[in-house]
């Protein structure tokens, strides 16, 4: 019939009994850890998005627990960036680029004041940067926090000078001390008018750990005679162990290297003396806190770089050694072999340079000979790193 034909067409109504779901167990927090642990610290990224996964994960890896054992084992913080300097009279090859010149390496972005923009890195050390422009600033680029430093006439009027921002917690390890005291030493160089000589001096200011003030600069150190009228090349310190490390050069012949060592314990100037002297030790040289905690000195003379290390040997007597020879031609990219190369800066406790050729600036580790670009110009005439664990 019409009515049975018509009913046929409809298809028969199907139940279907699904069985109880049950959630997914998760991973207990010891093995979450475990993987996360893995995460490259050289990238951020990483972390900032597995944080953003669930609020369990933003709360293990936040947690206090979680970020000193990410500490523990990777060890030396990451470079996130680095701050750049440029010669006299000379543009920023980055033209969008705010002071203080600032490049990230990685998709960390640095948190720069508006008041901070006119200012140049003088040092970057512990997670902290020392600005300076008529006056001194520490800068946190992490959290864009930024403090004055109360002025002084020695860094305001002083003929050549450098500077040192180190933590002055006692114990720290400087993997996560962007807080708490500093220290900021000044090292400065005046003519004596009187003896005819140049002589060298240090301030020192350490930081009210209260945050009532910000500190206030101890009287200079015992004057130390150079004799010759010198002046300190303007590239950050070294530090090794409990003392600093100014590179000096002189005016009448700027092949003459000298060192100015520091000394925080004893609050005393020193020189010591350069591996070796003349045409060799020209533009292209860098003093280096090598990774055996011992000075170091590397220079490029046309394609070959030479590193030298002072050692105490048996007799408590330091003596400069030959480390390594390494020929840049064969091992980086070089388009003009007639160009000269140069040494732009070093990663304290790690013997690795950073070396500007006609193809751009590239980092290299001297033990491994690994290599990688870090940027395309080769304008710039210092380079510091910024080396912190991302803890935001």
């Amino acid at each position: 019939p019409p009515e049975t034909l018509a009913a046929s067409t409809h298809p028969p109504t199907i139940t279907i009994t699904m069985p109880p779901t049950t959630p997914v167990p998760s991973l207990p927090e010891e093995l979450l850890e475990e993987v996360f642990l893995h995460l490259p610290p050289d990238e951020p990224e990483h972390l900032v998005r597995a944080s953003l996964a669930s609020k369990l994960w933003l709360g293990l890896l936040t947690g206090a627990r979680f970020r000193g054992r990410y500490r523990d084992f990777h060890g030396a913080p990451p470079m996130l960036g680095f701050l750049y300097t440029l010669p006299f009279l000379c543009s920023s090859p980055l033209s969008t680029d705010p002071r203080p010149h600032f490049v990230s390496t990685t998709k960390f972005a640095a948190r720069i004041p508006d008041d901070l923009r006119e200012y140049d890195a003088q040092d970057c050390r512990h997670g902290r940067v020392l600005l300076r422009y008529k006056m001194l600033f520490i800068w946190n680029p992490m959290t864009g926090c930024s403090t004055e430093l109360p002025p002084s006439t020695e860094y305001m009027e002083a003929e050549s000078s450098g500077a040192a921002v180190l933590c002055a917690v006692t114990g720290c390890d400087h993997r996560a001390c962007h807080e708490g005291p500093f220290w900021v030493v000044f090292v400065y160089l005046d003519q004596d008018e009187g003896e005819g000589v140049c002589v060298a001096s240090a301030a020192v200011l350490l930081s009210d750990s209260s945050k009532r003030s910000n500190g206030k600069w101890c009287e200079p150190c015992s004057r130390l005679d150079l004799v010759d009228d010198a002046f300190i090349e303007a590239r950050p310190p070294v530090l090794i162990q409990d003392a600093l490390h100014f590179m000096l050069r002189h005016y009448e012949d700027y092949r003459r290297v000298g060192i100015l060592k520091y000394d925080l314990n004893s609050n005393c100037l020193s020189l010591i003396d350069a591996p070796l002297e003349g045409p060799v030790i020209d533009d292209a040289a860098v003093l280096m806190a090598m990774e055996d905690d011992s000075l170091g000195l590397a220079h490029v003379e046309r394609l070959t770089l030479n590193l030298w290390s002072r050692q105490i040997g048996s007799h408590r007597v330091a003596s400069w050694t030959q480390r390594a020879i390494v020929d840049l031609g064969n091992l980086l990219p070089i388009q003009n072999p007639k160009e000269d190369l140069e040494l732009l800066g070093t990663v304290e406790g790690s013997d690795t340079v950073f070396v500007t050729t006609d193809m751009g600036i590239y980092e290299i580790n001297l033990n491994s000979l690994r290599w990688k670009k870090l940027w395309k110009t080769d304008k710039f005439c210092a380079l510091i790193p910024y080396m912190s664990f991302y803890n935001r």
